[in-house]
């Protein structure tokens, strides 16, 4: 059993509940080799919030057996603001960039989805919901990331997700979006997620263990 990689959590800089110490302890605990910061912003808190972020990433990493990554998600920001705040997300540190997408239990701008993909400075998609096949052929000319989301509510497109991405060739990744304790997940609860939603046994330790790798390297 590989460990775990999850670049989409959230801490009390924006509406979790956990601290960024307390989160990576319980991420650690959980067998974590990686865990991305990535609390939610927009046009008036970007640079504030991830400053603290690259802050508390870097004294984390220095002293915990987790690899702490910066990141931000993009939330709820009309499209068109998504481009020129995902260059701005990276010029100011950040390490991955996710977008909010337009999960069908929250009032997402529509068009969210196309002008993440279309950013090459977003390197994962959130929770894209009722993704449609633009969105998907955009994705892989890209190589934009589709997340399998581990969240209530958001967990419940995941099949189509998966299989529109597998069938399109376009690179999945699971995360579980965590906002409190109980949402971490370790490898073998993750691995069961993925399955879930319908992705084969021999692509499981690409999504889980590999992608992440690659979507860092982005």
């Amino acid at each position: 059993m590989g460990r775990r990689i999850d670049l989409h959590t959230h801490t009390f800089f924006s509406d979790g509940v956990l601290s960024p110490p307390e989160l990576v302890s319980r991420a650690e605990a959980l067998e974590h080799e990686i865990v991305g910061i990535t609390d939610h912003v927009g046009p008036s808190n970007l640079k504030e919030v991830l400053e603290r972020i690259n802050t508390a990433s870097e004294k984390l990493s220095e002293h915990s057996e987790v690899k702490v990554i910066p990141g931000v998600e993009l939330t709820h920001v009309p499209p068109s603001l998504i481009p020129d705040l995902a260059k701005k997300a990276k010029e100011n540190g950040a390490d991955i960039v996710l977008v909010h997408g337009e999960t069908i239990v929250e009032p997402v701008p529509e068009g969210t989805n196309l002008e993440a993909v279309r950013s090459p400075n977003v390197d994962i998609l959130a929770h894209p919901g009722l993704i449609n096949e633009e969105v998907v052929e955009k994705a892989r000319e890209t190589s934009t990331f589709l997340e399998i989301s581990g969240r209530k509510g958001h967990c419940f497109t995941n099949g189509r997700v998966a299989n529109m991405a597998i069938k399109n060739e376009v690179d999945l990744v699971m995360n579980t979006d965590s906002h409190s304790p109980e949402n971490l997940m370790g490898y073998e609860k993750a691995e069961e997620v993925v399955l879930g939603a319908g992705v084969p046994k021999d692509m499981v330790v690409e999504i889980l263990e590999e992608n992440p790798l690659r979507a860092l390297e982005g």
